[in-house]
């Protein structure tokens, strides 16, 4: 952990945020008084994708094929 005031912290912020994404916390501190935490940013997990885990829960009858009405279909292809 770094200890730095504002004024420093201001002029090598790109520096400071490079520190702290690289896992080390900056404590930002106006006069003798810690005032902001610089660190890094938790990495956002996102979920895995995985084939086929709707199987079974949506039942799709032959109809869902069928060919739309001719005035849905020309809603679809003009929209107003």
């Amino acid at each position: 952990m770094i200890r730095v005031k504002m004024h420093e912290a201001k002029t090598n912020l790109s520096r400071l945020a490079a520190r702290a994404a690289a896992g080390e916390e900056v404590i930002i501190m106006r006069g003798d008084t810690p005032v902001a935490r610089l660190m890094p940013l938790a990495a956002e997990e996102k979920p895995r994708r995985q084939p086929g885990r709707f199987k079974g829960v949506f039942d799709l009858d032959d109809r869902f094929f069928e060919p739309l009405p001719e005035d849905e279909l020309e809603a679809w292809n003009n929209p107003k």
